[in-house]
């Protein structure tokens, strides 16, 4: 496999052409920009970065459907996104890459465009015939880093209680499980397991997910020999002393854990799609339309991603 990364600028109105680019020139790994040459040639120029680039930072050039106005969404430019995501995932997938971090995109564009498309993350999971994938953030590249695992993603609160099966809970923590030793080179990995419900239900008071549900998952996984405690009190488990005995913490949904590890560490964490066949990270903002031309964006997550992709990829190189 080869040792370069692949890098999908992102949304070509917003800050993704730009912070990719600082990333890419700020390595010393070989990175693939994936996206449209000219646009990356103005953007370089623009916030003044060497062009031509560094030899170690190479283009595969993908021609905007319509010209870019700088801050100014254009559907036209939905399928150019898409067929940037498409590149990296099938390089991943037949090895011209070793991992893709990515650049934020803007869904609505996509999907106003007539494109069904609800994230990177089911695009790829979809293009590499997956079945379950999960979200895990990670506050950091540091190796104390405060890792968070999300049960469910964008569902309003009211879906949750049926959306939390046991099928789902014992395919995320396996994955969890597994991902951690191949990717990690962590051997025996600690996941601690949030309830649904404020202080985990208080046996049945204030709720039954986690006796129905969550409890006898976290069982069914301890007894096929994964460490993995709770239901933790979502309150209780992110105390330091706590947080900090696991090497990730599975949460129920999406505003249960994020809001602490973007309080760790926004601006230079990394979203890691755990389950696919290859490696992919991505930044924690979004495309930040306002600042978009100005040369003020911070590249500190997306040089983090790039840096945690080349950091997994040498983990699956050792033996296990």
């Amino acid at each position: 496999m080869s040792a370069t990364i692949a890098v999908t600028t992102g949304e070509p109105s917003g800050i993704g052409p730009e912070v990719s680019l600082k990333a890419a020139v700020a390595c010393t790994t070989p990175i693939t920009l994936i996206g449209d040459r000219a646009l990356l040639e103005q953007t370089a120029r623009r916030i003044g970065l060497p062009w031509p680039l560094p030899a170690h930072v190479h283009i595969d050039h993908v021609p905007l459907r319509s010209a870019v106005t700088i801050g100014k969404l254009d559907v036209a430019n939905a399928d150019y996104v898409l067929e940037t995501l498409s590149r990296a995932c099938d390089g991943a997938l037949n090895g011209t890459y070793s991992a893709v971090a990515t650049a934020p995109v803007q869904k609505s564009v996509i999907t106003e465009a007539g494109r069904p498309f609800s994230g990177h993350t089911e695009f790829f999971a979809e293009r590499s015939q997956v079945d379950r994938v999960v979200m895990m953030l990670v506050s950091s590249g540091r190796h104390d880093a405060l890792r968070v695992a999300l049960a469910t993603t964008h569902l309003p609160i009211a879906q949750l209680s049926q959306a939390i099966t046991g099928t789902l809970l014992d395919q995320i923590i396996d994955v969890l499980h597994r991902d951690l030793v191949r990717s990690f080179a962590i051997q025996e990995p600690a996941i601690a397991v949030t309830g649904l419900n404020p202080h985990a239900g208080e046996s049945g008071h204030m709720g039954t997910e986690e006796i129905v549900t969550i409890s006898p998952a976290i069982e069914r996984a301890r007894q096929s020999g994964i460490n993995v405690s709770g239901p933790w009190p979502a309150d209780t488990i992110f105390v330091d002393k706590h947080a900090r005995q696991y090497d990730v913490i599975l949460c129920m949904y999406h505003d249960q854990g994020l809001p602490v590890l973007k309080r760790e560490g926004f601006g230079h964490g990394v979203n890691v799609t755990l389950g696919l066949p290859w490696i992919r990270t991505s930044v924690d903002h979004g495309t930040a339309l306002d600042i978009a031309g100005q040369g003020i964006a911070d590249a500190g997550s997306m040089l983090e991603a790039i840096r945690t992709a080349q950091y997994m990829a040498q983990c699956r190189r050792l033996p296990i």
